[in-house]
Protein backbone atom coordinates (compact mmCIF):
# COMPACT_ATOMS: atom_id res chain seq x y z
CA UNK A 1 0.00 0.00 0.00
CA UNK A 2 1.29 3.45 -0.94
CA UNK A 3 1.46 6.02 1.86
CA UNK A 4 -0.31 9.38 1.63
CA UNK A 5 3.11 11.06 1.73
CA UNK A 6 4.32 9.15 -1.32
CA UNK A 7 1.02 9.80 -3.11
CA UNK A 8 1.54 13.54 -2.59
CA UNK A 9 4.94 13.30 -4.31
CA UNK A 10 3.51 11.27 -7.18
CA UNK A 11 0.76 13.89 -7.73
CA UNK A 12 3.38 16.65 -8.02
CA UNK A 13 5.53 14.58 -10.39
CA UNK A 14 2.55 13.76 -12.63
CA UNK A 15 2.10 17.52 -13.15
CA UNK A 16 5.61 18.05 -14.58
CA UNK A 17 5.13 18.70 -18.31
CA UNK A 18 7.19 16.87 -20.94
CA UNK A 19 10.44 18.70 -21.59
CA UNK A 20 10.69 20.09 -18.07
CA UNK A 21 12.20 18.86 -14.80
CA UNK A 22 11.99 19.37 -11.06
CA UNK A 23 14.59 18.59 -8.44
CA UNK A 24 13.89 16.20 -5.58
CA UNK A 25 13.78 19.28 -3.34
CA UNK A 26 11.33 21.06 -5.65
CA UNK A 27 8.98 18.08 -5.47
CA UNK A 28 9.27 17.92 -1.67
CA UNK A 29 8.58 21.66 -1.30
CA UNK A 30 5.61 21.57 -3.64
CA UNK A 31 4.17 18.62 -1.72
CA UNK A 32 4.54 20.56 1.54
CA UNK A 33 7.60 18.77 2.94
CA UNK A 34 10.50 21.12 2.08
CA UNK A 35 13.18 19.22 4.00
CA UNK A 36 12.36 15.77 2.67
CA UNK A 37 14.04 15.69 -0.74
CA UNK A 38 15.66 12.36 0.08
CA UNK A 39 12.25 10.84 0.79
CA UNK A 40 11.15 11.81 -2.72
CA UNK A 41 13.98 9.60 -3.97
CA UNK A 42 12.79 6.75 -1.77
CA UNK A 43 9.25 7.22 -3.07
CA UNK A 44 10.43 7.08 -6.68
CA UNK A 45 12.55 4.00 -6.08
CA UNK A 46 9.46 2.13 -4.91
CA UNK A 47 7.06 3.51 -7.53
CA UNK A 48 5.57 1.06 -10.02
CA UNK A 49 2.97 3.44 -11.47
CA UNK A 50 3.64 3.99 -15.19
CA UNK A 51 1.71 7.29 -14.97
CA UNK A 52 4.45 8.83 -12.78
CA UNK A 53 7.16 10.32 -15.05
CA UNK A 54 10.05 9.59 -12.66
CA UNK A 55 12.65 10.60 -15.26
CA UNK A 56 11.66 14.27 -14.90
CA UNK A 57 13.07 14.44 -11.36
CA UNK A 58 16.78 15.28 -11.07
CA UNK A 59 19.18 16.33 -8.33
CA UNK A 60 19.75 19.88 -7.07
CA UNK A 61 22.88 20.27 -9.19
CA UNK A 62 20.83 19.78 -12.36
CA UNK A 63 22.11 16.27 -12.95
CA UNK A 64 20.70 12.80 -13.19
CA UNK A 65 21.40 10.98 -9.93
CA UNK A 66 23.57 7.96 -10.55
CA UNK A 67 23.91 4.91 -8.41
CA UNK A 68 25.70 1.65 -8.80
CA UNK A 69 24.45 -1.51 -10.46
CA UNK A 70 20.88 -1.38 -11.72
CA UNK A 71 20.58 2.33 -10.88
CA UNK A 72 23.16 3.18 -13.54
CA UNK A 73 20.93 1.52 -16.15
CA UNK A 74 18.12 3.75 -14.89
CA UNK A 75 20.37 6.79 -15.33
CA UNK A 76 20.93 5.89 -18.99
CA UNK A 77 17.20 5.38 -19.47
CA UNK A 78 16.46 8.68 -17.72
CA UNK A 79 18.87 10.52 -19.99
CA UNK A 80 17.31 8.94 -23.10
CA UNK A 81 13.77 9.81 -21.97
CA UNK A 82 14.66 13.42 -21.13
CA UNK A 83 16.47 13.91 -24.43
CA UNK A 84 13.49 12.43 -26.29
CA UNK A 85 11.38 15.20 -24.71
CA UNK A 86 13.80 17.87 -25.92
CA UNK A 87 15.78 18.43 -22.71
CA UNK A 88 19.39 19.29 -23.56
CA UNK A 89 21.97 17.55 -21.37
CA UNK A 90 25.50 18.88 -21.86
CA UNK A 91 28.67 16.80 -22.13
CA UNK A 92 29.19 16.94 -18.36
CA UNK A 93 25.66 15.62 -17.79
CA UNK A 94 24.24 18.95 -16.63
CA UNK A 95 20.70 20.19 -17.31
CA UNK A 96 20.14 23.97 -17.26
CA UNK A 97 17.61 24.43 -14.46
CA UNK A 98 17.08 28.03 -15.54
CA UNK A 99 15.71 26.76 -18.83
CA UNK A 100 14.07 23.44 -17.98
CA UNK A 101 12.94 23.74 -14.34
CA UNK A 102 9.18 23.50 -13.87
CA UNK A 103 7.74 25.77 -11.21
CA UNK A 104 4.42 24.37 -10.11
CA UNK A 105 1.62 26.93 -9.74
CA UNK A 106 0.72 25.23 -6.44
CA UNK A 107 4.20 25.75 -5.03
CA UNK A 108 4.55 27.90 -1.95
CA UNK A 109 8.34 28.08 -1.69
CA UNK A 110 11.14 29.02 -4.09
CA UNK A 111 13.71 26.68 -5.64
Amino acid sequence: MVSDEYKSYYRVIRDIPPGQVMTYGDVAKTAGNPKWARRVGYALSSCNDPQVPWWRVINAQGRISKGGGRASEGADQQRDLLESEGVYIDLEGHIDLGQYRFISPSRTGKP
